[in-house]
């Protein structure tokens, strides 16, 4: 599985970062990284809460 984010959409709120702090973070801009982008079923959880809570839906689990 991967997380894709769609950087023109994010708007830097940071509640993906709260949901699943081990995948992604606000750099000091703003703006997300993602720290992995593969995912495996141990971190699947907290990918999709991460994409439930992003107000914009720049994230998606593919």
């Amino acid at each position: 599985m991967k997380i894709i984010l769609d950087r023109p959409r994010c708007e830097g709120h940071g509640l993906c970062e709260e949901a699943a702090p081990g995948l992604m973070h606000l750099d000091d801009d703003g703006e997300l990284v993602l720290d992995r982008e593969e995912i495996g079923d141990a971190v699947a959880a907290a990918a999709n809460a991460a994409v439930r809570v992003c107000p914009v839906a720049a994230l998606r689990v593919a």
